[in-house]
């Protein structure tokens, strides 16, 4: 039984993950939820307009949903800092909200946006006496080079690849440096995948991104391989079903109520893309047609050809809960999520197009 009680806040919680949590939530009898996120038309950011996801099908990702409240997110950031009670207190907070965007150029939106925000975020829960858990990510592991260890004292040495994962880093090494991590909950998140990730573009999953390939041509494109040391396709990623991914993010506020520090979320196994991309097919009754082509240029310097989540401290931590099979996983998502193009939380009827 839950040992989450009271009220729960999610921020970002109609995008992908956050969107999931609440489900998993509502499976759990709980509907005192208050929702964070950006719904309303893109507002210029410093004169500039920062790349905004599909706002119509992130509320989509809500309508099956049961929360108490919506709040936009910069009214809800405004309104704290000037009346640090205004929406009442909150056993516990899921801070999900952030740019995910691993090509985003405007540092300032992503220093703000990113790393500022979970600063006041974090700040604001430990003094109101609640539960933090924040969104940090595998992105800050860089070329892996310098290893995927989430213990704390490896943290200095990490040399993320792009500026999304360095704005994570950033907050990663704020909360060590200033004594929060031993009360609060950083998730490195690795490749998740899953219902409620139709608004993310091009940050979708391969699994969402290859579906409407195989609709549209028959065939998925894969990126080639610029190492020698990996052959086209060969490329590995540690995959991580989005129902696994909450399943371990709400165990810190209910199994693990008094864990702190940084924890990896993965399955703990690497696979190709050629065997992720198989699977799509087989899910779909299809023989696979795979397609390689150019990596582009911006990503060449920037990717990642090897992730594998140590979970050992995540384990430790006493989550005892088996991983979804890569190839099951797939096969719910595909068949049961993307065909009859449903949401999380809605009925067949509800989510059939």
């Amino acid at each position: 039984m839950s040992s989450l009680e009271g009220r729960i806040l999610v921020t970002g919680g109609a995008g992908f993950i956050g969107s999931a949590l609440i489900w998993a939530l509502n499976q759990r009898g709980h509907r005192d939820i208050v929702v964070t996120d950006f719904l309303a038309p893109a507002k210029a950011w410093q004169g500039v307009v920062p790349l905004s996801a599909n706002r119509e099908e992130k509320r989509r990702n809500l309508e099956p949903l049961a929360f108490a409240d919506f709040v936009e997110a910069d009214e809800f950031r405004t309104r704290i800092a000037r009346e640090p009670g205004a929406y009442g207190r909150f056993s516990a907070v899921f801070h999900l909200g952030a740019c995910s965007s691993t090509t985003e150029a405007n540092a300032a939106y992503l220093a703000d946006n990113n790393f500022a925000y979970t600063r006041e975020m974090a700040s604001w829960t430990l003094q109101q006496g609640g539960r933090f858990i924040y969104a940090s990510s595998a992105a800050t592991y860089g070329d892996g080079t310098a290893g995927m260890s989430d213990q704390e004292e490896d943290l200095a040495r990490l040399h993320p690849l792009n500026l999304y994962g360095q704005s994570k880093q950033d907050f990663d090494v704020f909360a060590q440096q200033h004594g929060w991590l031993k009360r609060i909950v950083g998730l490195k998140y690795f490749n998740v995948f899953g219902p409620n990730e139709d608004h993310k573009g091009d940050m979708r999953s391969l699994v969402n991104k290859a579906y409407q390939q195989i609709l549209t041509t028959g065939r998925v494109q894969l990126f080639k391989s610029h190492r020698p040391d990996y052959r086209d396709g060969e490329q590995k990623r540690d995959f991580l079903y989005v129902k696994d991914a909450v399943e371990m993010t709400l165990h810190f506020a209910t199994t693990a109520p008094n864990a702190g520090g940084l924890f990896n979320l993965g399955s703990g196994e690497a696979n190709t893309w050629l065997t992720l991309t198989r699977a799509i097919f087989a899910a779909l009754g299809r023989p696979p047609e795979i397609d390689f082509i150019a990596m582009p240029e911006l990503l060449q310097g920037k990717y990642q050809y090897f992730t594998q989540a140590d979970i050992s401290k995540l384990r430790a931590s006493g989550y005892d809960k088996p991983m979804t099979p890569l190839a099951e996983s797939v096969k719910d998502y595909v068949q049961n999520y993307l065909v009859p193009r449903r949401k999380l939380g809605a009925t067949a009827a509800a989510g059939s197009v």
